[in-house]
């Protein structure tokens, strides 16, 4: 149940995020935070990561939302074996992959608005980063148990 509301609470936080700009800046618009490092930069992204499949929404939707219920249901058939980070991980990731979804399903596009333009070029939002989070904890646990598997 715990996980669930994990669940629940990172996608709220990034439909806020995406009302928030949504409401407050245009499309193209961009508000610098800092310096010409980090701006808060209104995209509409109409395919996947990294811009690509752009307007090929309805297969990106479909592929996503079969994703998210094998993920899911892969989660909770094995929730009983997943460490305590690999259920945070499978969480964060299940967050951001639902949040995204969402836009999919209800805007038509996926919303983005940070923009690191001292590291690179793309602008990705806080579905982005759970999914990211999600990864790096899962691989961190993988380590994590192959390094006791070494020691036993």
């Amino acid at each position: 149940m715990l996980y669930i509301g994990i669940i629940f609470v990172l996608v709220f936080l990034d439909q806020i995020s995406k009302y928030e700009i949504d409401t407050w800046l245009i499309e193209g618009e961009t508000f610098p935070v800092i310096g010409d490092f980090f701006h808060l930069t209104y995209v509409k992204n109409r395919g996947i990561a990294f811009g690509m499949f752009q307007g090929k929404l309805d297969i990106i939707s479909i592929l996503t939302v079969v994703v998210i219920f094998g993920l899911g249901f892969y989660f909770y058939k094995n929730r009983e074996k997943f460490s305590v980070v690999e259920k945070l991980g499978y969480s964060f990731i299940l967050g951001g992959a639902i949040g995204n979804i969402i836009d999919r399903i209800y805007r038509g596009f996926v919303i983005d608005m940070i923009d690191f333009r001292g590291i690179w070029v793309f602008v990705f939002n806080l579905a982005d980063v759970w999914i990211n989070i999600g990864v790096i904890l899962i691989i961190i646990d993988s380590l994590l148990e192959s390094k006791s598997k070494k020691r036993n």
